[in-house]
C-alpha cells in the first residue's frame, strides 16, 4: 500500500495539494464560504486537467478547509461551517481570556491527528466499515439524529430544559419549506422566498456572527476581544495528554462520518458530549475555555473526512455535500467508484490516500504558520472591526444564493440569537436542531411508510439491533441530566472512593 501512495506522489502533485490548501484555509475561514461551493466551482476549473492534478486541488481544499471552520470560532465566535459550532464553546472563552494562539494551536494539532486517523481507517477498513453503514435502516439514522439532538440539550446549556428548548425551535425551523414526502408548501404563510428553506449558513451567521455584534454593542465597550494573544507554548508533553481523547473521538467523527448525510456537525456534537462525560478533570470546566473540548470537536469533524470518503469510493454513495462533489468530478472524468473500484481503478485509491495525507500535513504547516497571524484581529479595537465583520456577515448570507433575502434571515436570526442569550439560552443547539432535523423529518417518514407494510407498526420500526442500541444511547443520554441522577451517580463513586480509603 506504500509503494502505490508514494507512487501517485510528485512535485506537481504536493504543490497542487498546497494550493488547494490555502485556498481551504481562506474559503473556510470566511463566514459564508463554504467548501461545498469552492470544490464545486474547482470542478469546472479543472475539467480539462489529468485527474491526478485534478483530485491533488480538491483534496486540499477539502481537508483544509474543514479545519479552518475552526479559526473564525475561535477568534470571533463565527463558525466557519456547522461543524465547527462546537469548536466555539471553548475557543472563544479562550480567546477572550488571551488564549487564541494556545486554542489555534490545539485545534491545529487535533485537526491533523483526527484527519490522519480517518485516512487510516480509509485505508484499513473502508471495506468493513461500508458493511456496518448499509445496515442503517430510516429509523436508525432518525434516532441517530435524535441521540445527537439530546446531547445537544445536555452539552451547550447549563441548564438542561433551556437546551433542549433551544434545540426543538431549531427542529421546528427546518421544517420550514417543501416537504419532502408530499411536495407541498410547510410554514412558508404564503412566502415564495420560504418554499426553499431557511438557508442553514445564513442562519448561522445570524445566530453566531451578528448576535456577538449586537452583544459587544451592548456592553458598550470599545476593548479589543481579547487584551493579548497569549506568548504561552504548548509543549509536546502537554499536547500528547490528550492524544486517547483525541482518538476516541476520531473513532467518533470516522464511523459517523461513513453514515450517508450526517457527517461533521453530528459527529463533533456526539463527540464533544462523549468528552465531557469521560474526562473527569479538565483544566477548566466544558464552555469555559476547555482545551478538551476543542480536541473533541476537531478530532472528530476532520476524521469525518477519511469516514465520508469510505461510502464514496466503495459504494459510490458519498458522506456528505463536499464528497458528493468529489463524485461528481470522477463522473466528469470518466471514473466509476463503487464495489470494482479496487478492480478496475485502484490508482484512483491510492491518488486520494496521498492527497489527503498531504494535505493533513498542510493542516500544521498552515495552522502553525498562518493561522496566528489571522489571530492579531483579536487586538483590534472593536470600532474597527465590528463593522468589519458586520460586512463580511452580509457578504456572507448574500454569497450563499446571490440574494438579499437571505441577508434578512441572516438579521432576523442575530436578534434571536442576541434576545436568546441574553435570557440565558445557548444558540448552538438551535443551529443543531436545524441541521438534525430535515434528517430526522425525512428518515422518520419514510420509517413509517416502510414499517406500516407490517403487521405490527411499533415492532416493525423498534425491533432491529441498531435501533435498540441506539434507544438505550438516548435514554442514557436523557436521564443522565436530570438532577436526581447526578446526585445518585455522585454519591455512588464517592461512597466506592470513600470505602477505597479506608481500606
Amino acid at each position: 500500500m506504500i509503494e502505490q501512495i508514494l507512487a501517485a506522489i510528485d512535485l506537481r502533485f504536493i504543490f497542487l495539494v498546497f494550493v488547494g490548501a490555502f485556498a481551504g484555509l481562506v474559503v473556510g475561514a470566511m463566514p459564508g464560504l463554504s467548501v461545498t461551493m469552492a470544490t464545486a466551482i474547482l470542478v469546472s476549473v479543472t475539467f480539462t486537467w489529468t485527474v491526478n492534478d485534478a483530485m491533488a486541488l480538491m483534496m486540499g481544499v477539502y481537508v483544509v478547509g474543514v479545519f479552518s471552520g475552526a479559526i473564525s470560532a475561535i477568534l470571533i465566535n463565527i463558525p466557519g461551517a456547522p461543524a465547527s459550532v462546537a469548536t466555539t464553546l471553548d475557543g472563544f472563552p479562550m480567546t477572550m481570556k488571551g488564549q487564541a494562539r494556545k486554542a489555534l494551536r490545539v485545534a491545529t494539532v487535533y485537526s491533523f491527528v483526527g484527519t490522519l486517523f480517518g485516512l487510516i481507517m480509509l485505508a484499513l477498513l473502508a471495506k468493513p466499515v461500508t458493511k456496518i453503514a448499509l445496515q442503517f435502516s430510516p429509523m436508525d439514522y432518525f434516532l441517530l439524529a435524535l441521540f445527537g439532538l439530546t446531547t445537544v440539550g445536555s452539552l451547550t446549556s447549563k441548564n438542561f430544559l433551556k437546551g433542549l428548548i433551544s434545540a426543538t425551535l431549531g427542529v421546528i425551523i427546518s421544517l420550514i419549506g417543501i416537504d419532502p414526502i408530499m411536495g407541498t408548501p410547510r410554514f412558508t404563510f404564503g412566502s415564495m422566498k420560504l418554499q426553499a428553506g431557511i438557508s442553514l449558513i445564513a442562519a448561522l451567521i445570524g445566530l453566531f456572527g451578528f448576535s456577538e455584534i449586537l452583544v459587544q454593542i451592548g456592553q458598550r465597550s470599545l476593548q479589543p476581544i481579547a487584551g493579548k494573544l497569549g506568548k504561552e507554548k504548548v509543549g509536546f508533553r502537554q499536547l500528547m495528554r490528550h492524544i486517547p481523547l483525541s482518538l476516541q473521538s476520531a473513532v467518533i467523527g470516522t464511523f459517523i462520518g461513513a453514515l450517508p448525510g450526517t457527517g461533521g456537525p453530528v459527529a463533533s456534537l456526539i463527540a464533544y458530549d462523549q468528552a465531557k462525560k469521560t474526562v473527569r478533570k479538565p483544566e477548566v470546566p466544558f464552555g469555559e475555555g476547555a482545551v478538551e473540548g476543542i480536541v473533541a470537536s476537531e478530532s472528530a469533524n476532520n476524521a469525518c473526512i477519511g469516514g465520508a470518503l469510505i461510502p464514496m469510493l466503495t459504494l459510490a454513495v458519498p458522506g456528505d455535500a463536499v464528497t458528493a462533489v468529489l463524485l461528481s468530478a470522477m463522473y466528469v472524468h470518466g471514473l466509476r467508484p463503487g464495489p470494482l473500484l479496487f478492480t478496475q481503478t485502484p490508482d484512483l485509491f491510492y491518488v486520494i490516500l496521498a492527497a489527503g495525507i498531504i494535505g493533513s500535513l498542510s493542516i500544521i504547516a498552515l495552522g502553525i504558520g498562518v493561522a496566528p497571524l489571522m489571530a492579531r484581529m483579536v487586538l483590534i479595537p472593536k470600532k474597527i472591526l465590528l463593522p468589519v465583520v458586520a460586512i463580511l456577515c452580509i457578504i456572507g448570507a448574500y454569497a450563499i444564493n446571490s440574494s438579499v433575502f437571505d441577508i434578512l434571515i441572516m438579521a432576523i436570526f442575530g436578534l434571536i440569537g442576541f434576545v436568546m442569550r441574553r435570557k440565558g439560552y445557548s444558540v448552538a443547539p438551535m443551529v443543531l436542531g436545524i441541521v438534525l432535523g430535515s434528517l430526522m423529518d425525512a428518515n422518520f417518514r419514510r420509517a413509517v411508510s416502510l414499517a406500516s407494510a407490517g403487521d405490527n407498526l411499533i415492532i416493525s420500526m423498534f425491533s432491529r439491533p441498531i435501533s435498540i442500541i441506539l434507544i438505550v444511547f438516548i435514554l442514557i443520554s436523557l436521564f443522565s441530566n436530570f438532577k436526581f441522577v447526578k446526585t445518585g451517580v455522585r454519591k455512588l463513586f464517592s461512597g466506592r472512593s470513600d470505602k477505597g480509603k479506608e481500606n
